[in-house]
Parts: C-alpha cells; sequence; structure tokens
C-alpha cells in the first residue's frame, strides 16, 4: 500500500515534498524506525485520544510515552485513549494503530510534543504498518501549523 488518499491528497495540495520509506510489516512505531532504519527521535508517533467535545492527535516521538496527567492539564479536558472503533471511524482509510499526525487531512486537532519541534527531518505513518513518509522539519511543521506546541511526554528508553 502507498500512503492512504487523503493524506496524500493533503500534502499534495499544500505543495510538500516528500518520500515514501517502505519496510517490513510492524505493529508499532518503534518498530517502523528501526525496520526503516530511522532514528525513533525524529519519528513522529500518533495516538488517539477522546474528550467530551471530541478527538485530538497526541503526537510525539517514537521513543516517548505520553503523560496522560500533563496532557489533561495542558488540554484542560479529562482525557482517555480512543478505542479502535473510534480510530477506525475517524481515519477510515488507513489501518489501525498507523495513524498520521497530519491531523488536518483528516479534520483532527493536534497537540505537538515539543519534542519534535526542531528537528530537521521528520517520518511518520503513511497509513498501513509497512509505509513511512518522510518529510523535512520544515515542512512537517507546515503540515502541522495549526497544530498547539506543548511539553507532555517523557523518553521511555
Amino acid at each position: 500500500m502507498t500512503i492512504a488518499a487523503r493524506l496524500k491528497d493533503f500534502i499534495d495540495e499544500k505543495g510538500i515534498s516528500y518520500d515514501t520509506v517502505e519496510h517490513h510489516r510492524t505493529s508499532t512505531s518503534r518498530q517502523s524506525a528501526i525496520a526503516a532504519h530511522v532514528p525513533g527521535s525524529i519519528m513522529a508517533k500518533s495516538v488517539v485520544v477522546h474528550h467530551e467535545l471530541g478527538y485530538a492527535l497526541a503526537v510525539v516521538p517514537s521513543t516517548h510515552r505520553i503523560e496522560l496527567g500533563a496532557l489533561q492539564s495542558i488540554m484542560d479536558k479529562r482525557l482517555g485513549l480512543a478505542s479502535e472503533d473510534e480510530v477506525v471511524l475517524l481515519f477510515q482509510d488507513c489501518d489501525t494503530g498507523a495513524i498520521p499526525p497530519i491531523g488536518a487531512a483528516y479534520d483532527v486537532p493536534v497537540i505537538l510534543d515539543e519534542s519534535l519541534g526542531d528537528a530537521a527531518d521528520i517520518y511518520f505513518e503513511g497509513g498501513d504498518h509497512r509505509t513511512l513518509v518522510h518529510v523535512s522539519g520544515k515542512d512537517f511543521r507546515n503540515l502541522t501549523m495549526d497544530a498547539r506546541q506543548a511539553r507532555f511526554s517523557h523518553p521511555a528508553y
């Protein structure tokens, strides 16, 4: 599979150049980074959270874990992890667990961890478990320009 149709259309509409990196099937962003020989610190991992008013994408490096309490305080909302069924409804052209961090393509607000802010390059899931999208850090910031930025994660390893 190539990248998800909505993601591709959104990136193309913005005029952003990107390339894709194929790798063997993986189950997690961390595994994808390893399979594609990409540093986990520049592999953006998306976590879908829900709250009383809808959903948001919390985006952190694949080497990090979200601090849900900190995220709740920053967003000033009670949060929970979205169920698989909820994620499937929001990201219909993506495989479960391979959600791109470009929420604007899916009308889902994004909160971006500050630890991704200065990266020169960013990689992220393209909508399946075999394809990463690679963009420059500048282009990633353009694709996520409406995202709120804050610190809400810590290194997992």
